[in-house]
Parts: C-alpha cells; sequence; structure tokens
C-alpha cells in the first residue's frame, strides 16, 4: 500500500482515486482519527489545579467535525451569534460554548443572545461597549462574565495578520480601560469569574509564555473574582518539513509551575483554559484536486488544477506553505513534499487554481508572485494533493468567487471507512437568495 503524510497525519494515496471517483474533484478530506488524536493530546496537557480546553471552532465549522470534538470532551469557543447557532443546531448545548466576538448585538440579535446565556452560554467582555450593554441583563439574571483583554504589548502572530495582541489589533477590553471596566463591576455588583487574552495564531512559544506570565499578574491586579484563566490558542502545527509545532507539554509544564506559583504567592487556585483551533484539525485535512490542464510560458510550467484560492485562500491571505503531493490516477504516489519521495528527477511547476486572479496558487512568495513546485511530472489528469488543510480552509475562503460551487467533504473515519459529510453545492444555490427585480 502507497502510503504518504503531511505532518502527522498519514494518507493512503491508492483512496484518491476512490474518492475521485464516488465525489469528484475538487473536494475535501478528513481524518477522524487525527481529530480525535489532537484532542488528547490537548487533555492530557500539565495543568496546576485542572484544565479546559476549547475548540475554537471558526477554524472548521462542520457539524460532523464539530462532534468528533466535543465527543472527546472539548468545548467550543465561538466567534459569532451565528457560530453558536449552528453549533447548537448540531447537538450541541449552548453551556458548553463562550462566545468571544466583536459583535454588539442588538434588537432580534440581542434577545438571541439573551436566550443563549439564559442556556448557559459563557460571555466573553470584548469591549467597553459589549460591557456596557450587558451589564444590565448579567446583574438581573445573576450571570457571572469573562473578559478578554488586549494586552497592551507585542502579540505572538505568525504575521502581522494573525497577531491579536499588538496595539495595532482591536480584540478585547484594553489594559488602560480594564480599571475602568472593573470599577464599573464592582458597583453593579458583577464578578469576572473568567479572564482571557489571546495573542495570536501561530507564533512563537516564547511569546506565549510571556503571556502566562503577564495575564496572570493582571489577574492578580485586578481579577480577585477568577477561578479560571485563559491562554487563548495559537499553538503552532508543523504543515511543512522544516517546522515545528508548538511543544504542547513543555508549555503546559510552564503554565502549570506559574499557576502553582500564583497559589502560593496568593492563596487562589487557578484552572487553566486553552482555545486551540489549528492544533486540533489542520494536519487532519487534505484537498483533493485534478489537473485540467497544462501550460508554458517564457518563464514558468504551469499545472492547472480544479479547486484553487476559493478552496484555500490561506496562500494568498498570509504567504501560507501547504506540503503538495502528486498522485497517479491509478493510486501510485509520484511525489510527496513532506516525504521528499523522490529525492531526484523533479520539475517546478506552478501550481494554479481556476479563478481569474493572478495569486490563484498554492504557494506565493511576499511580494504575491507564485512559487513553484518541485514535484514529479504529472499527467493530466493526475491528483493534486494539499495537506495541512483542516483549518481555515473551507471554513474561511470565498467559495463561491467566479461562481464556482463549494466542493463536498468526506472524512475517513477512525475505523477507515470514507463518508461524505457535506455534499457538494448545487448551481442554484449560487442564486436562490437573489430577487428578480424589474426596473
Amino acid at each position: 500500500m502507497t502510503m504518504t503524510h503531511f505532518g502527522p497525519t498519514k494518507l493512503d494515496a491508492t483512496l484518491i482515486p476512490k474518492i475521485a471517483e464516488q465525489w469528484g474533484t475538487p473536494v475535501y478530506l478528513h481524518d477522524q482519527a487525527y481529530i480525535e488524536n489532537s484532542c488528547e493530546q490537548l487533555l492530557g496537557m500539565p495543568n496546576a489545579f485542572g484544565l479546559h480546553v476549547r475548540y475554537a471552532m471558526k477554524a472548521n465549522s462542520d457539524r460532523t467535525v464539530l462532534r468528533v470534538v466535543t465527543n472527546k470532551g472539548l468545548d467550543l469557543d465561538c466567534s459569532s451569534l451565528d457560530e453558536a447557532a449552528r453549533a447548537f443546531a448540531a447537538g450541541i448545548p449552548y453551556a458548553r460554548m463562550m462566545l468571544t466576538t466583536q459583535e454588539v448585538p442588538s434588537g432580534e440579535e440581542r434577545t438571541e443572545l439573551e436566550g443563549m446565556i439564559k442556556a448557559g452560554l459563557r460571555y466573553n467582555v470584548c469591549s467597553m461597549q459589549q460591557f456596557r450593554l450587558i451589564a444590565d441583563f448579567a446583574r438581573k439574571n445573576g450571570v457571572d462574565l469573562s473578559i478578554r483583554v488586549h494586552p497592551g504589548a507585542a502579540g505572538g502572530g505568525e504575521s502581522a495578520t494573525r497577531d491579536t495582541g499588538s496595539e495595532y489589533s482591536c480584540f478585547g477590553v484594553h489594559l488602560r480601560d480594564v480599571p475602568t471596566v472593573k470599577s464599573m463591576a464592582d458597583e453593579m455588583g458583577l464578578r469576572f469569574t473568567q479572564v482571557h487574552v489571546h495573542i495570536g495564531s501561530g507564533g512563537d512559544p516564547e511569546k506565549w509564555r510571556e503571556n502566562i506570565d503577564r495575564e496572570l499578574g493582571f489577574v492578580r491586579d485586578f481579577f480577585p473574582d477568577a477561578v479560571t484563566v485563559s491562554f487563548g490558542g495559537g499553538l503552532k502545527v508543523a504543515r511543512m518539513p522544516g517546522e515545528k509545532k508548538a511543544d504542547i507539554a513543555s508549555l503546559g509544564a510552564y503554565a502549570k509551575q506559574r499557576i502553582e506559583e500564583f497559589k502560593a504567592a496568593t492563596g487562589r487556585k487557578l484552572t487553566m483554559e486553552i482555545e486551540p483551533g489549528t492544533f486540533v484539525v489542520a494536519n487532519s485535512g487534505h484537498i483533493i484536486t485534478r489537473i485540467i490542464d497544462k501550460k508554458l510560458t517564457n518563464e514558468m510550467n504551469f499545472l492547472i488544477v480544479d479547486g484553487g484560492m476559493e478552496l484555500l485562500t490561506r496562500p494568498l491571505l498570509y504567504g501560507s506553505e501547504h506540503p503538495i503531493a502528486i498522485v497517479r490516477q491509478d493510486g501510485t504516489l509520484l511525489s510527496s513534499e513532506y516525504d521528499l519521495k523522490p529525492a531526484a528527477g523533479l520539475k517546478a511547476f506552478g501550481i494554479v487554481g481556476r479563478c481569474c486572479e493572478s495569486g490563484d496558487s498554492v504557494r506565493l512568495d511576499s511580494d504575491g508572485n507564485i512559487v513553484p513546485v518541485q514535484i514529479a511530472e504529472p499527467e493530466i489528469g493526475d491528483f493534486v494533493v494539499i495537506g495541512g488543510t483542516g483549518a481555515y480552509s473551507e471554513s474561511m475562503s470565498p467559495e463561491n468567487y467566479n461562481s464556482h460551487r463549494k466542493p463536498g467533504a468526506v472524512m475517513k473515519t477512525r475505523n477507515g471507512e470514507l463518508v461524505q459529510i457535506r455534499k457538494k453545492q448545487v448551481r442554484e444555490q449560487l442564486t436562490q437568495n437573489e430577487l428578480d427585480v424589474t426596473f
């Protein structure tokens, strides 16, 4: 059996033509066993007085993925009312969710939010305006709140667009405003029983450690009622060879030590909370595309595949890299960028999608130019499989650009069975909400 792997997960290359024949291409593929293993790793992190793990569902909000994650014991961090409602529709109770959002709900949405909170949803205050608007409701209903604090210091994102802690980021109540919000809460008899800081995604682990120290400092100074401290997510994964994933055992041990020191100094026991998304699902996912054309300019050989930036926007948005495998129509693995197989006899190709954009490519440099990928030369009809796509691909991409339809998704179960978890969008869905207006 021909095997390759992207990051820690493994893919049976012989399954690729079978999946393509049954469900077509492009198509997303997920691995249940990988997701469950990630959950188990996170739940096993060292901790001092308890650990609570929430899955950041914005990474991948498919209902089957949510059910796999929550069945393993993770709760959810939601970034919008619609995410919370979507998770509830998947059978997950509001009591297993926290809402951390930029939204300031009003009207019907405010009524919906109040119903969610009464059903157990934890509300994470992310601005002074959010606090002002929720305070009376919280006091009337005896609701304890969480607060997201903007630390007012350099964040820890892998790029500027993923840095949520610097002064160029707007997330959370700024540290300078915390005394004001805390004073208002005290006057109303409201408690902040959880404090949360998220400084970015995929950054330097040392920044994560600095965040732990900083956050425990202002928990001590401003939040005497806090019983839970959330250090956010952003735990790095290794999609590409040479990348190093976050050592969660080491990070957990550091947090454990600092929380124990906090207990020794203050007498207060704190439960640790984290909210990873990428770490849970990124390397569980692949995108299977078929080569539909080959072109040659004076400068570059091109492979045109039937799915690009409308399926995976991270290269264009972040300059992110994803490993590439080439699979023959009979399921033979030609080359795998992650395994460097084969190491010789490779040829450079720019791999591009169907969208009418020069940036529609799986690999771009910092100026937005296409970077060729070294692969074994395939034929039209062969497959390009893109790894590390389980997070922030189908949940974030502009799937209807150029009126392309959102692909379906398949999951390989822990028993090796392939099941469809989402149908491909049909053409009628592209226009179903458009209205016929006559002028």
